[in-house]
Protein backbone atom coordinates (compact mmCIF):
# COMPACT_ATOMS: atom_id res chain seq x y z
CA UNK A 1 0.00 0.00 0.00
CA UNK A 2 1.46 3.43 -0.98
CA UNK A 3 2.35 6.00 1.59
CA UNK A 4 0.04 8.82 1.21
CA UNK A 5 1.00 12.84 2.01
CA UNK A 6 -2.26 14.17 3.24
CA UNK A 7 -1.19 18.02 2.40
CA UNK A 8 -0.39 17.08 -1.30
CA UNK A 9 -3.93 15.63 -1.21
CA UNK A 10 -5.63 19.24 0.08
CA UNK A 11 -3.22 21.55 -1.85
CA UNK A 12 -4.98 23.62 -4.68
CA UNK A 13 -2.77 22.13 -7.20
CA UNK A 14 -4.15 18.73 -6.73
CA UNK A 15 -7.74 20.03 -7.44
CA UNK A 16 -6.54 21.67 -10.67
CA UNK A 17 -5.43 18.80 -11.60
CA UNK A 18 -8.36 16.54 -11.16
CA UNK A 19 -10.64 19.44 -12.67
CA UNK A 20 -8.15 19.58 -16.16
CA UNK A 21 -8.83 15.42 -16.07
CA UNK A 22 -12.22 15.94 -15.00
CA UNK A 23 -12.54 18.41 -18.04
CA UNK A 24 -11.02 16.16 -20.44
CA UNK A 25 -12.82 13.30 -20.23
CA UNK A 26 -16.75 15.24 -20.47
CA UNK A 27 -17.84 14.79 -23.83
CA UNK A 28 -17.46 16.64 -26.58
CA UNK A 29 -19.90 20.13 -27.02
CA UNK A 30 -20.94 19.14 -30.18
CA UNK A 31 -21.86 15.35 -29.88
CA UNK A 32 -25.57 14.81 -30.22
CA UNK A 33 -27.63 15.28 -27.73
CA UNK A 34 -29.33 11.81 -27.18
CA UNK A 35 -30.24 11.00 -24.00
CA UNK A 36 -29.87 7.28 -23.62
CA UNK A 37 -29.85 6.21 -19.60
CA UNK A 38 -29.99 2.61 -18.66
CA UNK A 39 -32.18 1.30 -15.81
CA UNK A 40 -30.80 -0.77 -12.82
CA UNK A 41 -31.49 -1.84 -9.36
CA UNK A 42 -29.87 -3.06 -6.64
CA UNK A 43 -29.98 -6.71 -5.71
CA UNK A 44 -31.57 -6.02 -2.45
CA UNK A 45 -34.64 -4.68 -4.03
CA UNK A 46 -35.36 -8.22 -6.08
CA UNK A 47 -37.37 -10.52 -2.98
CA UNK A 48 -38.70 -13.02 -5.70
CA UNK A 49 -36.49 -15.70 -7.25
CA UNK A 50 -34.70 -18.64 -5.18
CA UNK A 51 -31.36 -17.86 -6.84
CA UNK A 52 -29.27 -15.48 -8.33
CA UNK A 53 -29.59 -16.26 -11.83
CA UNK A 54 -33.11 -16.25 -11.04
CA UNK A 55 -33.27 -12.88 -10.09
CA UNK A 56 -30.82 -11.84 -12.31
CA UNK A 57 -32.93 -13.29 -15.01
CA UNK A 58 -35.97 -11.72 -13.71
CA UNK A 59 -34.42 -8.28 -13.94
CA UNK A 60 -33.30 -8.82 -17.59
CA UNK A 61 -37.36 -9.77 -18.75
CA UNK A 62 -38.65 -6.80 -17.49
CA UNK A 63 -35.98 -4.79 -19.58
CA UNK A 64 -33.42 -3.51 -16.62
CA UNK A 65 -29.77 -3.60 -18.38
CA UNK A 66 -27.99 -3.94 -14.85
CA UNK A 67 -27.89 -4.59 -11.06
CA UNK A 68 -25.92 -3.31 -8.51
CA UNK A 69 -24.79 -5.24 -5.28
CA UNK A 70 -22.65 -5.04 -2.34
CA UNK A 71 -19.07 -6.09 -1.36
CA UNK A 72 -17.22 -7.76 0.26
CA UNK A 73 -20.14 -10.31 0.55
CA UNK A 74 -20.65 -14.00 1.55
CA UNK A 75 -21.80 -15.12 -1.78
CA UNK A 76 -20.31 -17.41 -4.31
CA UNK A 77 -18.24 -15.45 -7.29
CA UNK A 78 -18.59 -17.99 -9.80
CA UNK A 79 -22.47 -18.01 -9.15
CA UNK A 80 -22.34 -14.68 -9.16
CA UNK A 81 -20.72 -14.55 -12.94
CA UNK A 82 -22.79 -17.27 -14.01
CA UNK A 83 -25.87 -15.36 -13.36
CA UNK A 84 -24.44 -12.59 -15.32
CA UNK A 85 -23.47 -14.49 -18.31
CA UNK A 86 -26.16 -16.37 -18.84
CA UNK A 87 -29.06 -13.38 -18.37
CA UNK A 88 -26.62 -10.43 -20.17
CA UNK A 89 -27.39 -8.50 -17.29
CA UNK A 90 -24.92 -5.98 -16.55
CA UNK A 91 -23.12 -5.61 -12.73
CA UNK A 92 -23.34 -2.03 -12.79
CA UNK A 93 -21.51 -0.86 -9.78
CA UNK A 94 -20.46 -2.21 -6.01
CA UNK A 95 -21.47 -0.40 -2.58
CA UNK A 96 -18.89 -0.69 -0.45
CA UNK A 97 -20.50 -2.93 2.68
CA UNK A 98 -18.24 -1.50 5.21
CA UNK A 99 -18.57 2.08 5.35
CA UNK A 100 -21.44 2.56 7.95
CA UNK A 101 -20.01 0.24 10.57
CA UNK A 102 -16.16 0.84 10.11
CA UNK A 103 -16.73 4.54 8.90
CA UNK A 104 -13.16 5.83 7.46
CA UNK A 105 -13.18 9.24 9.68
CA UNK A 106 -13.50 6.28 12.75
CA UNK A 107 -11.38 7.45 15.84
CA UNK A 108 -10.37 3.79 15.87
CA UNK A 109 -7.73 3.49 13.42
CA UNK A 110 -8.71 -0.41 13.35
CA UNK A 111 -12.16 0.28 12.16
CA UNK A 112 -10.45 2.73 9.86
CA UNK A 113 -8.25 0.23 7.88
CA UNK A 114 -10.81 -2.18 7.65
CA UNK A 115 -12.81 -0.08 6.09
CA UNK A 116 -9.60 0.72 3.73
CA UNK A 117 -9.25 -3.47 3.50
CA UNK A 118 -13.05 -3.79 2.85
CA UNK A 119 -12.91 -0.80 -0.23
CA UNK A 120 -10.01 -2.75 -1.89
CA UNK A 121 -11.69 -6.24 -1.90
CA UNK A 122 -14.80 -4.30 -3.32
CA UNK A 123 -12.82 -2.65 -5.83
CA UNK A 124 -11.45 -6.03 -6.65
CA UNK A 125 -14.70 -7.97 -6.65
CA UNK A 126 -15.62 -4.69 -8.93
CA UNK A 127 -13.10 -5.63 -11.86
CA UNK A 128 -14.13 -9.50 -11.37
CA UNK A 129 -17.28 -8.48 -12.38
CA UNK A 130 -16.83 -5.90 -14.81
CA UNK A 131 -18.15 -3.17 -12.40
CA UNK A 132 -17.59 0.39 -13.52
CA UNK A 133 -17.22 1.81 -9.71
CA UNK A 134 -17.49 1.32 -6.41
CA UNK A 135 -20.16 3.38 -4.22
CA UNK A 136 -18.30 4.73 -0.73
CA UNK A 137 -20.03 6.56 1.82
CA UNK A 138 -16.98 8.82 3.06
CA UNK A 139 -17.83 9.67 6.51
CA UNK A 140 -20.20 9.79 8.93
CA UNK A 141 -21.03 13.28 11.35
CA UNK A 142 -22.41 13.16 14.63
CA UNK A 143 -21.70 14.63 18.05
CA UNK A 144 -18.68 12.66 18.74
CA UNK A 145 -16.89 12.37 15.37
CA UNK A 146 -16.75 16.41 13.46
CA UNK A 147 -16.86 17.67 10.51
CA UNK A 148 -13.98 18.88 10.01
CA UNK A 149 -11.43 15.38 11.10
CA UNK A 150 -14.30 13.32 9.21
CA UNK A 151 -13.15 15.52 5.80
CA UNK A 152 -8.79 15.02 6.50
CA UNK A 153 -9.43 11.46 8.19
CA UNK A 154 -11.81 10.44 5.26
CA UNK A 155 -9.27 11.98 2.77
CA UNK A 156 -6.36 10.27 4.24
CA UNK A 157 -7.95 6.74 4.39
CA UNK A 158 -9.62 6.57 0.57
CA UNK A 159 -7.00 7.79 -0.89
CA UNK A 160 -5.00 4.97 0.37
CA UNK A 161 -7.12 2.76 -2.51
CA UNK A 162 -6.93 5.43 -5.04
CA UNK A 163 -3.37 3.88 -6.68
CA UNK A 164 -5.57 0.50 -6.76
CA UNK A 165 -8.78 2.19 -8.35
CA UNK A 166 -6.07 3.47 -10.73
CA UNK A 167 -4.68 0.00 -11.46
CA UNK A 168 -8.22 -2.01 -11.79
CA UNK A 169 -9.24 1.00 -13.50
CA UNK A 170 -12.67 0.65 -11.21
CA UNK A 171 -13.63 4.55 -10.09
CA UNK A 172 -14.17 4.87 -6.40
CA UNK A 173 -17.79 7.12 -6.20
CA UNK A 174 -18.55 9.25 -3.56
CA UNK A 175 -22.20 9.14 -2.41
CA UNK A 176 -24.16 11.95 -0.87
CA UNK A 177 -26.43 10.54 2.03
CA UNK A 178 -28.25 11.26 5.54
CA UNK A 179 -24.73 11.05 7.25
CA UNK A 180 -24.70 15.42 7.86
CA UNK A 181 -21.41 15.56 5.27
CA UNK A 182 -20.72 17.03 2.11
CA UNK A 183 -24.18 19.15 2.48
CA UNK A 184 -23.81 21.26 -0.69
CA UNK A 185 -22.37 20.39 -4.11
CA UNK A 186 -20.05 23.15 -4.19
CA UNK A 187 -18.50 20.92 -1.59
CA UNK A 188 -18.98 17.81 -2.72
CA UNK A 189 -17.02 18.75 -5.93
CA UNK A 190 -14.27 20.59 -3.83
CA UNK A 191 -14.04 16.99 -1.80
CA UNK A 192 -13.67 14.91 -4.99
CA UNK A 193 -11.40 17.11 -6.75
CA UNK A 194 -9.37 17.20 -3.37
CA UNK A 195 -8.35 13.79 -4.63
CA UNK A 196 -6.23 15.10 -7.55
CA UNK A 197 -7.18 11.94 -9.75
CA UNK A 198 -10.48 11.41 -12.34
CA UNK A 199 -10.32 7.61 -10.67
CA UNK A 200 -12.59 9.67 -8.09
CA UNK A 201 -16.10 10.87 -8.82
CA UNK A 202 -19.46 11.34 -7.01
CA UNK A 203 -22.38 8.58 -7.10
CA UNK A 204 -25.26 11.28 -6.78
CA UNK A 205 -28.36 10.03 -5.48
CA UNK A 206 -31.20 12.38 -6.88
CA UNK A 207 -33.97 11.85 -3.81
CA UNK A 208 -31.45 12.46 -0.88
CA UNK A 209 -30.74 15.97 -1.30
CA UNK A 210 -34.76 16.98 -1.88
CA UNK A 211 -35.25 17.27 1.83
CA UNK A 212 -32.38 20.41 1.62
CA UNK A 213 -31.73 20.97 -1.89
CA UNK A 214 -32.38 21.13 -5.18
CA UNK A 215 -30.83 17.87 -7.50
CA UNK A 216 -30.68 20.06 -10.86
CA UNK A 217 -28.52 22.16 -9.08
CA UNK A 218 -26.03 19.18 -7.65
CA UNK A 219 -25.95 17.69 -11.35
CA UNK A 220 -25.09 21.00 -13.04
CA UNK A 221 -22.54 21.76 -10.59
CA UNK A 222 -20.85 18.53 -10.28
CA UNK A 223 -20.94 18.29 -13.94
CA UNK A 224 -18.96 15.92 -15.27
CA UNK A 225 -17.38 14.21 -11.57
CA UNK A 226 -20.66 12.02 -11.60
CA UNK A 227 -20.05 8.65 -12.15
CA UNK A 228 -23.14 7.12 -11.72
CA UNK A 229 -27.02 7.93 -10.47
CA UNK A 230 -29.21 6.77 -7.68
CA UNK A 231 -33.15 7.37 -8.55
CA UNK A 232 -35.91 7.91 -5.58
CA UNK A 233 -37.82 10.88 -5.09
CA UNK A 234 -38.96 12.29 -1.79
CA UNK A 235 -41.82 14.64 -0.82
CA UNK A 236 -40.86 17.90 1.09
CA UNK A 237 -44.71 18.12 2.03
CA UNK A 238 -44.65 14.61 4.09
CA UNK A 239 -41.60 15.99 5.79
CA UNK A 240 -43.22 18.49 7.12
CA UNK A 241 -46.35 16.80 8.10
CA UNK A 242 -44.94 13.33 9.37
CA UNK A 243 -41.15 13.66 9.91
CA UNK A 244 -38.19 13.79 8.04
CA UNK A 245 -38.23 10.34 7.32
CA UNK A 246 -41.37 10.19 5.80
CA UNK A 247 -40.48 11.99 3.19
CA UNK A 248 -38.92 9.07 0.96
CA UNK A 249 -42.24 7.37 1.45
CA UNK A 250 -43.37 8.46 -2.62
CA UNK A 251 -43.45 6.57 -5.52
CA UNK A 252 -41.15 7.70 -8.12
CA UNK A 253 -42.48 10.87 -9.53
CA UNK A 254 -44.92 11.94 -6.93
CA UNK A 255 -42.41 14.01 -4.67
CA UNK A 256 -40.47 17.36 -5.24
CA UNK A 257 -37.18 15.56 -7.59
CA UNK A 258 -38.19 17.50 -10.39
CA UNK A 259 -37.07 15.17 -12.83
CA UNK A 260 -37.69 16.81 -15.62
CA UNK A 261 -35.09 19.73 -14.45
CA UNK A 262 -32.65 16.98 -13.53
CA UNK A 263 -33.19 15.31 -16.80
CA UNK A 264 -32.18 18.42 -18.31
CA UNK A 265 -29.41 19.35 -16.32
CA UNK A 266 -27.96 15.78 -17.12
CA UNK A 267 -28.24 16.33 -20.83
CA UNK A 268 -26.55 19.22 -20.57
CA UNK A 269 -23.45 18.08 -18.56
CA UNK A 270 -23.06 15.36 -21.03
CA UNK A 271 -23.73 12.20 -18.67
CA UNK A 272 -27.00 11.08 -19.75
CA UNK A 273 -24.98 10.56 -23.55
CA UNK A 274 -21.72 9.49 -22.30
CA UNK A 275 -21.17 5.51 -23.20
CA UNK A 276 -19.10 5.95 -20.34
CA UNK A 277 -21.59 7.05 -17.68
CA UNK A 278 -25.59 6.60 -18.58
CA UNK A 279 -26.31 4.18 -15.82
CA UNK A 280 -29.82 5.44 -13.35
CA UNK A 281 -30.09 2.62 -10.63
CA UNK A 282 -33.70 2.65 -8.55
CA UNK A 283 -33.11 2.64 -4.82
CA UNK A 284 -36.55 2.57 -3.29
CA UNK A 285 -39.31 -0.27 -2.14
CA UNK A 286 -38.72 -3.17 -3.98
CA UNK A 287 -40.58 -6.59 -4.06
CA UNK A 288 -41.76 -9.07 -6.65
CA UNK A 289 -42.31 -9.17 -10.47
CA UNK A 290 -45.09 -7.04 -10.24
CA UNK A 291 -43.25 -4.43 -7.96
CA UNK A 292 -40.19 -4.26 -9.91
CA UNK A 293 -42.58 -4.03 -13.27
CA UNK A 294 -43.83 -1.40 -11.69
CA UNK A 295 -40.59 0.35 -10.98
CA UNK A 296 -39.13 0.26 -14.33
CA UNK A 297 -42.44 1.81 -15.72
CA UNK A 298 -41.83 4.58 -13.26
CA UNK A 299 -37.98 4.69 -14.38
CA UNK A 300 -38.70 4.98 -17.92
CA UNK A 301 -41.22 7.65 -17.25
CA UNK A 302 -38.89 9.89 -15.60
CA UNK A 303 -35.64 9.20 -17.40
CA UNK A 304 -37.82 10.25 -20.34
CA UNK A 305 -39.36 13.47 -19.24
Amino acid sequence: MQSFDRRGVLAAGGALVAASALARLAPAQDAPRKRTLRKAVGIGMVEEGKTLAEKFQLLRDLGFDGIEMDSPHALDHDEILAARDKSGLVINGLVHSKHWSDPFNSDDEKQRARSVEALEIALRDAKRYGAQSVLVVPAVVNAKLTYDSAWKRSLTEIAKCVPLARELRVEIAIENVWNDFLLSPIEAAAYVDAFGDPIVRFHFDIGNVVAYGYPDQWVRILGPRIAKLHVKDYSRKKRDAEGRWAGFDVELGDGDANYPAVMAALDESGYAIDPRRRWATAEVGGGDRKRLKQVAEQMDRLLHS
